[in-house]
């Protein structure tokens, strides 16, 4: 029997959905006002609604929600050294320093 038959369709499967694969991705802005507004999507143009956001400082998660219905996050700016993380699972994390959030 000739089991490339049977598997060549399966292959063909599986590498679709590499072939598929998509990227997050995450911009911050300093509103300028004491706030930063941050927000997430992937690279398909999926929405990155309810995906895990945490505000991080000293290795510490100091703030833990979702993005919004939009992919939105709005926060006040730390105090002090800080980095913003997206986490849509392993292989999608986006790490923002707060250094790098400018106006």
């Amino acid at each position: 029997m000739h089991y490339y038959r049977l598997f060549l369709p399966l292959f063909v499967l599986l590498m679709t959905g590499t072939v598929q694969a998509h990227t997050a991705l995450m911009a911050c802005y300093d509103e300028g006002n004491g706030f930063i507004s941050c927000e997430g999507g992937f690279s398909d143009g999926a929405s990155a609604e309810g995906v895990e956001f945490r505000i991080e400082q000293n290795g510490n998660a100091v703030m833990e929600t979702k993005m919004d219905e939009y992919g939105e996050v709005y926060f006040k700016k730390p105090l002090g050294r800080y980095s913003v993380v997206l986490n849509a699972g392993e292989g999608h994390i986006v790490h923002i320093d707060g250094q790098d959030i400018t106006e």
